[in-house]
């Protein structure tokens, strides 16, 4: 702990001053002041006491020891004046601290390679890190009541050397070893909760799953309840027989620490009797003492409560900042040169892209070019490599051998984000944002002035009406669980992500399964509206509906990650292979 806690509060302090200097001039200043008003009262009791235990009438005594009773009730109301301020400086740091150690997080999660986020491991590494936004909260607030101790601790510390020298050796053995159980008890708690990432990681999804409403239906209807019920308990159980069994451990802890310092403190209060009865102080002196061993007894509790504390947060931090590091090392490491527009020709040369943890290739030496004004149908069975070519063809993925290249130039050379404004894409599982239908549709993008495209996009895949009839049109919340707001279909939706792909205007559309939950009315205006817009951008379209791939100007069939097939329509539908084989399948009902 004596290691971790000078870095954790240098940490913490570069962190907060980062965010407001002033609020940590403001502590730092209300730490000093406590400080020095504990010093002050105490050498001030330690005044009046002389007077008060003194011989003689009551009221000489009390107008002797007036001065330092008004000098105890200023310290005080310092004190208290301070630590009041502490707390509004705290206030004023630890929420933005906790935003920013969050969007920290959010952020290197976003901008980490989408292949890296399939590794074995990364999702507990990510849950792991959570606890550190969550120990963020109370960062703050535990290094100024640490630092707040030490504060105390010394200036009580001064008070009992002068006082006597054998008292504060006495008061610090009685604290230390509660020191050492309160680490090691932070310890065995870290490694319990280190122990369920897992299982937590598993069971937070499990719970989000079984209480979204947007799976309700299927829930019921299937008769999952006792099963998912089922399977969230025995999770739960699971954790808490880890955390149980860590009980005894930390029992123990306590129980030597608790009886090793009260042995100690026993000796301190019985040295100190020992003192005064024998004379060897004066009772004004014994008095003193008393209040200044409370003072110290009392600072170092807090400093060992919240040093632990401080101890248990650094482990936290360390599993976040181990997993930023993390993060940034698997964060897009291309060029930096920008995609000249349009995207006149996306070629593949001998291209293999591999899995994390998979032996066999999803692609496996794709030779192919695809050239603006072209639609291009991707097919092929389930696992075939279908959807992961359309990744590689979108720089999502970069290849593990071959090149793809934009206009003549590797994607691994260009810009990330530059490269990327001149793609649309509409994924098998796309995004239902909680959010309004404008801004389901622009979300990612420059907003216009007016809602002339958004209307447009909406026209397009044929949803204006329906967008038209809802409460409060574009600024309609698409959240049903959420106040005020609503619920599309599962082929509105599909239509919505549509749009927000045909909004981008961009250079390359992929469209992954696009019109697979929509009635054959929407599905029929998407491909209508694909073929429209097909000239000036490279078009592609991955599809299980054989039949639509007529809109193509060209198919490739995928089989085990290599293109098996390629062709026009007729040329395929025709050909006696695996393309033709899969169509007669299609329509043998």
């Amino acid at each position: 702990m004596c290691r971790r806690l000078p870095s954790v509060l240098a940490q913490t302090a570069r962190m907060a001053w980062a965010i407001d200097r002033r609020a940590v001039l403001l502590l730092a200043g209300c730490q000093l002041a406590i400080g020095v008003s504990a010093a002050v009262l105490l050498t001030a009791t330690s005044r009046a006491m002389r007077w008060i235990l003194a011989d003689g009438e009551v009221a000489d005594r009390l107008h002797q020891a007036l001065p330092a009773l008004l000098v105890i009730a200023c310290a005080s109301a310092a004190g208290r004046v301070a630590t009041a301020l502490s707390s509004y400086a705290d206030g004023r740091i630890t929420p933005r601290l906790t935003t920013e150690s969050d969007c920290a997080l959010v952020a290197a999660v976003c901008r980490m390679e989408a292949a890296a986020r399939a590794e074995d491991g990364c999702a507990d590494r990510q849950e792991a890190a959570e606890m550190g936004v969550v120990r963020s909260h109370v960062m703050v607030q535990d290094a100024t009541r640490f630092t707040a101790a030490v504060v105390r601790m010394v200036s009580a510390s001064g008070v009992l050397s002068v006082l006597h020298p054998l008292l504060l050796p006495l008061l610090l053995l009685a604290v230390v070893p509660a020191g050492v159980g309160a680490v090691l008890h932070a310890r065995v708690n870290y490694e319990t909760h280190y122990a369920n990432v897992g299982d937590r990681n598993v069971r937070q999804n499990l719970r989000g799953w079984a209480t979204s409403l947007k799976f309700t239906d299927e829930i019921r209807a299937n008769g999952m309840t006792s099963y998912l019920v089922f399977w969230y308990r025995s999770i739960s159980e699971r954790i808490d027989s880890r955390t149980l069994a860590a009980a005894p451990k930390m029992l123990r802890i306590v129980l030597v620490s608790s009886a090793i310092g009260g042995i100690f403190l026993v000796a301190t209060w019985a040295g100190l009797a020992w003192l005064a009865g024998s004379g060897r102080i004066a009772p004004s002196i014994a008095a003193t003492a008393v209040i200044a061993v409370q003072t110290a007894l009392a600072a170092l509790s807090q400093l060992v409560i919240y040093g632990a504390a401080m101890f248990h947060t650094s482990l936290y931090l360390a599993d976040m900042g181990g997993f930023l590091d993390y993060a940034a090392e698997r964060a897009p490491n291309r060029g930096e040169f920008t995609p000249s527009r349009p995207v006149e020709e996306i070629r593949l040369d001998e291209v293999v892209y591999r899995y994390p943890g998979k032996d066999t290739p999803a692609v496996a030496g794709v030779s192919l070019a695809v050239h603006s004004g072209e639609i291009l149908a991707v097919v092929g069975e389930n696992g075939s490599g279908k959807s992961t070519l359309t990744r590689l063809l979108a720089a999502i993925f970069l290849a593990d051998k071959g090149i793809v290249a934009w206009n003549g130039r590797d994607v691994a050379d260009l810009d990330p984000d530059s490269l990327w404004d001149l793609s649309g894409l509409v994924p098998q599982n796309f995004a239902q944002w909680p959010l309004s239908v404008r801004d389901n549709i622009t979300l990612g993008q420059p907003r216009e002035v007016g809602d002339h495209l958004v209307w447009r996009a909406l026209e397009e895949v044929g949803l204006r009406d329906a967008v038209e009839e809802l409460p409060d049109g574009l600024d309609t919340l698409l959240a049903r669980e959420l106040w005020g707001g609503t619920e599309l279909s599962g082929g509105q939706w599909q239509r919505l992500a549509c749009a927000r792909a045909l909004y981008r205007r961009s250079s390359l559309l992929i469209l992954d399964e696009p019109t697979s939950q929509m009635d054959a009315r929407g599905e029929h205006a998407i491909l209508e509206e694909i073929k429209t817009i097909a000239a000036g951008r490279i078009t592609i379209v991955v599809t299980h509906q054989l039949v639509n791939t007529k809109i193509a100007d060209r198919i490739i069939v995928m089989e085990h990650g290599r293109i098996a097939e390629h062709g026009t329509y007729d040329e395929l539908a025709h050909g006696g292979g695996l393309f033709a084989e899969l169509l007669a399948l299609s329509t043998d009902r």
